[in-house]
């Protein structure tokens, strides 16, 4: 699996790219173990029906390319779609948005879950690659509420990032939900330090929302910055 994803990354630079697509970023965890939502990037709206199909209502459908990064802002990103003639109303709407623009359609299986994480790896001009953790979602810069880590790191070092945070009791069973399963968490942590430490095109790497279903986390999306 790792052989795909150096594939992906030389790929990429051959073309020229800076940031690799929702779609790569998610490819290349998923071959270091991370768990990523399921998904199938199509071309045309029959392939998008198939899809949906297979995965199962309710979906998301989002433009893919790696020229947007931001989706929701531009409106290339549809959710909660129930059925097929939903989809096909939302894949207009995209193909409308996003004309001009080179790339694909993501559909995904719609993650739904109250808790929302993020983590992610930077490669710091002194200290290298670092893992970082904290709370997700659309309030990540305001909180400003994440724990970091020198890769690389082991399980030990992932259990204590989660310790730091002030947010940390949203890990424990609260409203009724259960504990958040740290062990696949940290699990996820640890992948992106060595992620880091064997991939040095890798300049950094986003993944927000790390959405928590049921007990498990799960990456709903991802960035990949190259050097």
């Amino acid at each position: 699996m790792k052989e795909e994803v150096t594939r992906i990354i030389q790929a990429a630079k051959k073309d020229g790219q800076k940031t690799l697509s929702e779609y790569q970023s998610k490819k290349i965890l998923a071959a270091y173990g991370i768990p990523v939502a399921r998904e199938e990037l199509v071309e045309e709206l029959e392939q998008a029906k198939l899809a949906a199909a297979s995965i199962g209502y309710p979906v998301v459908l989002k433009f893919c390319s790696q020229q947007v990064t931001h989706k929701t802002e531009k409106g290339l990103l549809e959710v909660g779609i129930r059925d097929e003639d939903d989809l096909v109303e939302a894949f207009e709407r995209l193909r409308l948005a996003a004309q001009g623009i080179e790339g694909g359609y993501l559909v995904q299986e719609m993650v739904k879950g109250a808790r929302e994480l993020v983590i992610g790896m930077i490669r710091d001009p002194q200290f290298g690659p670092c893992v970082m953790f904290g709370l997700g979602g659309i309030f990540t810069e305001i909180l400003r509420d994440v724990s970091f880590r020198v890769a690389p790191i082991e399980k030990r070092d992932a259990l204590e990032m989660m310790e730091e945070i002030k947010g940390k009791k949203i890990l424990e069973a609260v409203r009724g939900m259960p504990p958040v399963d740290r062990d696949l968490l940290a699990q996820s942590l640890v992948a992106l330090g060595d992620l880091g430490m064997e991939q040095e095109d890798i300049q950094e790497i986003d993944v927000n929302p790390m959405i928590v279903r049921g007990d498990k986390p799960i990456a709903v999306d991802a960035l990949v910055v190259l050097k």
